[in-house]
């Protein structure tokens, strides 16, 4: 089976089972099989592939597992993350955050960077590696999501992975900079999400019955930890604004800022 004959049947085989965007996770798995990015598709079409791993790829997809975990690796900002089972699957606009971060920073600064609530470290790592100079403290609870974060940190130098909860405050250096995406959906509204979506960890969903719980941990503990004008990045739902707003007590100037699709994503703010 060569890789247009594998595209067609993937699209034929995940169409038939419902799957939803056939065309694109068939175009992904047929892709990533062959060892190509999906825009060399066209240059290689002839190729022989390993039917027996597309085939596995397939029924996984079949079964509703999220594409990322299928394709074990997943782009976020200018790198591949890997991903699998026990871990968040990074977002695009969570790229965002990055971005914004960066605008922030002066490159040939050495800040300390905490990035709380790690997961998969697309966060901190995507930072680090743009600001060669910083240190960057990924923290993460969970012990699957830290496999996966050390897995993508292995050679980073200015990168320091930290196995903590972040209620407990780990004894790490001062920092000039906060970045977060914690969870942020409420308990009650777990249930009604996307079958793919409630196949990635709970844990990392999970922001409390108002959603906000860490948003005030961040705040009630996490000022005292940043040096004076530090500054605060954090991810929020797109319903969150004012009320993560009002909760920053221990900041000033903060500030709401809106993603592509003019929903509340970003708040950002500096230590009062």
């Amino acid at each position: 089976m060569n890789l247009k004959q594998a595209y067609s049947y993937s699209v034929q085989f995940l169409e038939g089972n419902g799957v939803d965007e056939a065309d694109f996770k068939a175009l992904c798995v047929s892709c990533r099989v062959a060892g190509i990015r999906n825009s060399e598709y066209l240059a290689h079409i002839n190729d022989d592939i390993i039917h027996s791993r597309l085939a596995k790829m397939l029924m996984r997809l079949k079964d509703g597992e999220p594409l990322q975990y299928v394709l074990g690796k997943w782009d976020f900002y200018e790198s591949e993350f890997y991903v699998g089972e026990g871990v968040l699957i990074p977002r695009p606009e969570t790229e965002e955050l990055v971005e914004r971060c960066l605008r922030a920073l002066d490159s040939s600064a050495k800040p300390v960077i905490y990035d709380l609530c790690s997961g998969s470290g697309c966060i901190g790592i995507s930072l680090a590696k743009k600001l060669e100079n910083a240190t960057v403290y990924c923290v993460e609870k969970s012990e699957k999501a830290f496999q996966y974060l050390e897995k993508n940190a292995k050679g980073i130098p200015n990168v320091k992975t930290v196995l903590a909860d972040i209620n407990s405050c780990p004894e790490l250096p001062q920092a000039d900079v906060i970045v977060s995406n914690p969870p942020y959906i409420k308990t009650e509204a777990l249930k009604s999400l996307q079958s793919e979506v409630q196949r990635e960890p709970s844990m990392a969903l999970d922001g409390g019955a108002d959603g906000l719980t860490f948003y005030r941990i961040i705040n009630d503990k996490y000022a005292k930890r940043l040096n004076d004008n530090g500054l605060l990045f954090l991810e929020i739902g797109n319903e969150q604004g004012e009320a993560v707003k009002k909760l920053l007590t221990s900041f000033k100037s903060v500030e709401v800022h809106k993603d592509i699709y003019k929903n509340d994503r970003i708040v950002t703010g500096v230590k009062a």
